[in-house]
């Protein structure tokens, strides 16, 4: 199995339309077949910072995710949404 976990900042002004982007990729995403956990949060302190949860049960499933149109299609509104770059981290359970 592996852990995930992408934090994303929004551009200021635009938290409102980056949640409802990352929250379309929820249900799409929980679908897949190597999902285990998709989960949205966003910072209490920091409005314009949001991190997705995730479970896989591999990196090829992972990898898989990443090629998915509905991510792409995300990945090609960036530039107009994000602060900065995502940053993901993956984790292995010890």
């Amino acid at each position: 199995m592996l852990t995930v976990t992408a934090h994303i900042k929004a551009i200021k002004g635009m938290e409102d339309k980056l949640k409802e982007e990352l929250l379309s990729l929820v249900d799409p995403t929980r679908s897949e077949a190597g999902c285990i956990t998709y989960d949205l949060y966003r910072d209490q302190e920091n409005q314009s910072i949001f991190m997705f949860y995730e479970s896989w049960k591999s990196k090829n499933d992972l990898e898989q995710h990443l090629q998915k149109p509905y991510l792409k299609s995300f990945m090609e509104k960036a530039d107009e949404l994000l602060a900065e770059p995502v940053t993901i981290s993956l984790w292995e359970k010890v």
